[in-house]
């Protein structure tokens, strides 16, 4: 009874690190999830006499866990003639504030990836994507990995290495246009909230569209002064602008940019769907509001 304890103990201490990691290797929440209930009733098996690090354990059970379900996607996919992979599911609920997301957000969520890295680590091979999420993201050793998918150390290093290439290679793929779209949206909530009329004009296409509300002269009219409040973020990946009340999101505002220029503002505050989306909090620009 006193070993159960011990491991449900170590299990709940570990639990959010095992789930970041599980979604990481996953890209699905819900798969996530599953994972950490597998891992559970596996470790709630084991025998502990031997077990001296916890966390590294742990960690085990739920990459070999993630390791098996990624196998199984694969093989389905590949019975599956000319089926297309799903698209990549957003992260759980969060809002991380600017200078504090954790190292696996700032190498998943950058700026310059965001959903891209998920769509290169989907075309990874199961034992690629593990060695480099486990080693880049959560500082799990060569070792350890080697033990995990049965190679060397060297071997797990190479894996690592070539996934890493091609991560690299997204970014800089995507890196130019997310940072485009990120200085539209921060010029529009500067002009925005320092009621820059001139400004928004500019920014804004002469067709945009914010609800029943079309033109640019009349979006610039209704936003004009406004968005005093809101945030400039990352939700998903994407640069958008977000209003907060005591920490939490009241409303998202996705922005469609084309030609240098605001088409579109979509404007979301069912609470429901924002629960869903992941939000990290970028630094406040120059003369921002907090």
């Amino acid at each position: 009874m006193a070993e159960q304890d011990w491991v449900s103990e170590r299990f709940t201490e570990h639990q959010d690190r095992l789930r970041a990691v599980a979604y990481r290797m996953l890209g699905s929440p819900g798969e996530a999830e599953d994972a950490v209930q597998e891992a559970w009733l596996r470790v709630s098996r084991a025998d502990t006499g031997q077990v001296e690090n916890p966390a590294g354990w742990l960690t085990t059970v739920v990459a070999r866990v993630c390791l098996n379900m990624l196998e199984a996607r694969r093989n389905r996919r590949e019975d599956a003639a000319g089926a297309l992979p799903p698209e990549p599911a957003t992260p759980h609920a969060g809002v991380q504030a600017p200078g504090r997301a954790g190292p696996e957000d700032e190498a998943l969520l950058a700026d310059s990836v965001g959903v891209a890295l998920m769509v290169v680590l989907d075309t990874l091979t199961p034992a690629e994507r593990l060695a480099f999420v486990l080693h880049d993201v959560f500082a799990v050793s060569f070792g350890e990995i080697g033990t995990i998918i049965d190679r060397s150390p060297a071997a797990a290093r190479q894996l690592a290495s070539r996934a890493r290439r091609r991560v690299q290679g997204a970014a800089g793929a995507a890196e130019a246009a997310r940072s485009a779209k990120r200085d539209i949206v921060e010029a529009f909530l500067s002009a925005s909230r320092n009621g820059d009329f001139a400004a928004l004009i500019e920014i804004l296409d002469p067709d945009v569209v914010v609800g029943e509300i079309r033109g640019g002269h009349a979006v610039a009219t209704f936003f004009a002064g406004g968005a005093k409040a809101a945030r400039l973020a990352l939700v998903d990946g994407v640069p958008s602008a977000v209003w907060l009340h005591r920490g939490r999101p009241r409303a998202v505002f996705a922005f469609t940019v084309s030609g240098g220029r605001i088409t579109r503002i979509a404007i979301d505050t069912d609470p429901d769907r924002l629960g869903d989306l992941d939000i990290v909090l970028l630094p406040a620009a120059t003369g921002e509001r907090l």
